[in-house]
Parts: structure tokens; sequence; C-alpha cells
């Protein structure tokens, strides 16, 4: 035990320092923007592979990609874009995506990375939030983008890059007689570290989304604190599968590797069936994760190549402790680096030494550099716990409560910073002032976590995924870990529903199943291993999950639902007290439940 905490002191340490001088001399050069970046990686890795599709039909070299963003750069400042004005993208994975962020970058603007699967009013929304004054389409997606324009707000001009019908110009077309060569100085607006670069949406499972603001310096420090954190090289290349209009995927993945002259691999999408395939074809040494797609592989038949591989290490977070050690052993996975992090917040932990379970670890020493503590947490009015003196109360060792990180603009603590949303409303909601003294503010995760004595810390839920019945507090993220590893549960999805005249939520759980998934054994199965106030009282057997384009599950909608027959299609369980187990759920039952009827 001795020697285990010595060797996880020093990978911490070893770890805490690559990133921190890696992140220092961003803030204190304050002219050096990504574009300034970019065009010296260009200078220095030349022809390499910088980004290449997983199929081989598409790739940039270091030179090409900044070629190519000069090219975007002057379509940009010929058609009116100016420093802080916003184009919005609208495209699949693909490595022309990362030139066309980086060529509006280099004129100015802020690119608003728009979600691919959204139609409607839900993407009508995301562009009219950052007010556009172009937005660029790719043909595969114009069907989805028409299906908003009655709601989007005069004001930008559409683009398509690509053959369509939309009767938009192609932007493909005319670039390819544009120049791309440097951009002379009088053609380039000033810019520092301050100024943002993209809008990146968050909060897709609950209401509509936020634009947060990632500037140059947000840009720069994501990327080279995880290429520190992962001790890459220009020897690594990273397969990407996860959206490129998501951080994780776009920014942090992409970053890891081309900072140092490594090459991206991209996905178009994540594809249990192709995933090794990918993985190995193209010599990956790491991947980028979500702790969902991790499931998804585990859950998969044998593939040919998943222990072919050249993998050193994978990043990523939301590696559920219920399939840690299976999935690393089934796929002979060297590392793990499992962390926790936000496109918008400034609470950064990084699972140096491999502790099963944990997001991340800030030792005692370095608690001054990383500035994060876990509050006691009201869970009937969502907000911290205030002493007599009016501050917040720290949670003790293995407490749960709302994880806070300070927010600072400080060299010495770089990660501490935070940029906020589009809105102002929403960025001053994530704001908690007047913390442990007068005139302090942190930045609010929405995350219940707890934190051991060694300052190991563990995810929880999100407040909201967390809900209250018979006087307990539940945690849906435990329930699903308990119930995941009954025989024929493919995948599960826990959350609390309103019953009429009852206080607080009842569990209900949405289920992927196999054939032989048996109902009468998964009731003794639950009556076993949770207890009464914890036990999903409805089942909702569905054919897949439906789940956001970064594999997050969703939740907003089955909530709506509730539990009620006419609304579902799918076919309903309840656990009757009376049988002790689950019984089809039909109107009558329903109306005999609502009326209180039964005793739950």
């Amino acid at each position: 035990m001795f020697f285990d905490r010595i060797a996880s002191e020093i990978a911490y340490l070893r770890g805490a320092l690559r990133t921190l001088s890696r992140l220092k001399p961003i803030m204190l050069a304050r002219e050096r923007t990504w574009s300034d970046v970019a065009e010296q990686l260009a200078e220095k890795y030349g022809d390499r592979d910088m980004a290449l599709s997983a199929h081989g039909d598409e790739k940039h070299s270091f030179r090409s990609y900044n070629a190519r963003a000069n090219q975007y750069a002057r379509w940009a400042i010929a058609n009116g874009v100016e420093k802080g004005d916003t184009v919005a993208l609208m495209m699949p994975n693909r490595p022309e995506y990362l030139a066309v962020w980086l060529g509006i970058a280099r004129a100015g603007g802020v690119t608003a990375l728009l979600n691919t699967n959204l139609t409607g009013h839900p993407l009508a929304h995301c562009v009219n939030i950052v007010t556009p004054k172009h937005v660029i389409c790719d043909a595969r997606l114009a069907g989805a983008m028409a299906s908003a324009l009655g709601e989007i707000a005069e004001g930008p001009t559409f683009w398509v890059y690509g053959e369509s019908e939309s009767g938009w110009p192609r932007i493909d077309t005319l670039l390819d007689g544009i120049d791309d060569g440097p951009l002379p100085a009088n053609q380039r607006p000033k810019l520092t570290i301050e100024d943002k670069c993209l809008y990146i949406y968050t909060s897709g499972t609950t209401g509509l989304p936020k634009a947060a603001n990632i500037n140059h310096y947000r840009v720069q420090s994501v990327m080279n604190g995880f290429s520190a954190a992962t001790n890459a090289s220009d020897a690594d290349r990273i397969y990407i599968c996860l959206p490129l209009y998501h951080t994780a995927g776009g920014v942090l993945a992409v970053g890891t590797v081309i900072t140092v002259g490594g090459t991206v691999v991209i996905g178009e999408k994540f594809s249990a069936q192709s995933f090794w395939d990918h993985v190995v074809d193209n010599n990956c040494t790491m991947f980028q994760y979500i702790g969902e797609l991790c499931r998804y592989l585990l859950n998969s038949p044998a593939h040919p190549k998943e222990t072919q591989h050249r993998l050193r290490i994978i990043s990523g977070n939301g590696l559920r402790p219920d399939i840690w050690v299976d999935f690393k052993e089934r796929f002979r996975i060297p590392k793990i680096l499992e962390w926790y992090a936000a496109t918008e917040g400034n609470a950064v932990f990084l699972n140096f030494d491999g502790k099963v379970g944990a997001v991340g670890r800030i030792p005692k020493w370095a608690e001054k550099k990383f500035v994060t503590e876990v509050v006691r947490f009201d869970h009937e009015t969502e907000q911290p716990v205030r002493g007599p003196n009016g501050f917040c109360i720290k949670a003790t060792p293995n407490e749960i409560g709302e994880t806070i990180s300070q927010i600072l603009n400080d060299p010495d603590r770089p990660s501490q910073r935070f940029e906020g949303y589009a809105d102002k409303a929403a960025t001053e909601k994530k704001i908690l002032r007047d913390v442990f003294e007068k005139g302090d503010a942190w930045f609010r995760s929405g995350d219940l976590m707890r934190r051991d004595e060694l300052g190991y810390f563990y995810f929880v839920d999100r407040i909201g995924d967390t809900f209250r019945w018979k006087g307990e507090n539940v945690a849906t993220s435990e329930v699903s870990e308990t119930l995941s590893s009954y025989p024929g549960l493919e995948e599960i999805n826990v959350y609390g529903v309103a019953v009429e005249g009852r206080d607080g939520r009842a569990g209900m759980a949405a289920l992927v199943v196999k054939d032989s998934f048996d109902l009468d054994g998964f009731s003794v199965f639950v009556k076993e291993r949770l207890p009464d106030y914890e036990r999903p009282l409805f089942l909702r057997i569905q054919p897949q999950m439906e789940i956001t384009g970064t594999f997050k599950i969703r939740k907003v909608d089955l909530v709506k639902d509730g539990f009620d027959p006419s609304r579902i299609r799918d076919t309903l369980y309840f656990f009757d007290p009376r049988e002790g187990q689950y019984v089809p759920l039909d109107s009558a039952l329903y109306a005999e439940i609502q009326g209180g009827g039964i005793r739950l």
C-alpha cells in the first residue's frame, strides 16, 4: 500500500508538471492565437499527415490544413466577416471540418459548431442565439437545415458544401479559385487569446442548448493540456469518432496530437462494427472515448481485430466502474486516462494513476493550483447549503455534494478561468458568489460528487438526475450500475417520474433487452439488490436507447412521458407491491395507481 501511494504521488506530480508547463506560456503569450500556432505547425511539420478520414478518402497535411484555412479566411473577409462576427457550421465529421473553423478564426470570426443531429426548432434556436452572418451547411444536412428555416431569424446568408438542391451557393467550388497563400499583415485582424474562437453548445440532454464561449486561450489550453496529460508525441495517431462539434472530439482529442505533430484519424460516426477496423488499419496509438462508447463496444460480439491494435493509451470520461476492468482486460488496453472536464467549466480532474472508478484526483500538495471543492447540497432547493454565517459548507470526506471550482484569471492557475456563454443570463446562473468569503466567485459544475480522504473524486450524478422518493435521495447512476449486471439487459436509463398525490418522484427505468431477458428473475434481482426507495417502480422496454450526438442518454422526453400508457407505445411494467413482481401496466392499472388505489 505504501509503495502504491508513492507511485500514485509520482504519477500525479509528473502529470501536473507536464500539464502546467504547457499551459502557463499560453497566458503569457497573449497575442499568439490558435491561428498563429497552426501556421507554425505547418512550417514545422509540412507534408506530414495532420488529419485523415478513417476510410482514407480525404486528408490534410499540416501544410494543406493551413493553406485551406487561408482560403476560408479570404472567403470570410470578402463576405463581410469582421472581428467577433459569427459563422455557423453544420458538417459531419471530416478533415475539412477543422480547416473551416481555423480559417474563420484567422479572419477574426467565431464559428458556431452546430449539432448535426438537430432539426426544426432546436436547430433554429442554436442558430438564432449566436446571430450568425453566414451559415455553412454540408449538402447531406441541407434537409435538416431546411426544416429550421421558418424559425431562423432573418440575417444570415446560407452556403452549402457539396452538390445540393437547396439553391444556396456552393462554398466548396468557390474556394477552389481562392488564393491559399498566407494572408498579408494588413488583412489580419488584431487578435489576442481573449478573443472568441468558437461557440460550442452544451446541455443537450435537458432543455435547449446553450452556446459556450470558447476563446483562443481555451482552445489552446484544452489542446495542450490533454496533449501533456497523455504525454503525446509526433508518433501518436488518435482515432476520433466522437462528434467534431463537441469539445471532447473536435478540440481536445484533435489537439492532443496535432500540437506535437501527430495525426488525427477521423471516423464520421461511431460504429461498434467498424471501430476496431479503423483503429487497427490506421495504426492508431490512442483513441478518445465517452463512457457509453466503451459500454457499446463491450456489449458487442468479439471482433477479430479487437486485440491486434497498437494502442498505448485511451483518453476520455464517463467510463463507469462496473465495466472499467472488463473493458481494459478484454481489449488489452495498456493505460486508461479517465478525466473530468466540461466544455464551459473550469473544474478539471485527471486520473493519472488509473484508480478504477475515480474521475481524477487533486492531491493535497496541488490544491492551491487546482482550486476545487465539494460543498454540501440541498436536494430540495437544488442549491448548495449555507451555514449561519451565510457561507457554503465544505463536504466531509466521502460526503456527496456539488463540485464547484473557483473562478480566477491567474497565469499560475491557468485552469481556473471561466469564459461563460453567449447568453449573459445563462453565464450568471453558473456562478456561485460569496462562497467562502465576500466577493469570491465559483463555477457551479451541476455535478454531484464525493471526494475521499486521498483526494480522489468520484462522479455520482448530474443535479436533476438525482431525485427524492420516500424521503431518500436516489442517484440514477448508482441504480443503473447495480442493475446493469443483470443477464439479458443491454442498456438501462433510470429517471424519476411524478405520481399523482405523492411527494417526490418514483423511479422508472427504460430498458433495452435481449430475447433472453427474464422479467420474473429481474423482479427478484431488484428486490435483492436495491432498497425499496431505489427500486424502479416502472419499466419501459424500448427497441433502442435514444442518445444525443455525444453518446449521452436523453432523459427529458422520457420524464415527460412518465408511465402513462396512453402516451407510450413501448411495453410498460409496474412493480406491483401486492404481487412482489413486475406486471404489465395498462390503462386500468394506471388509473388505479394515479387514483391512490395502490399503496406504493
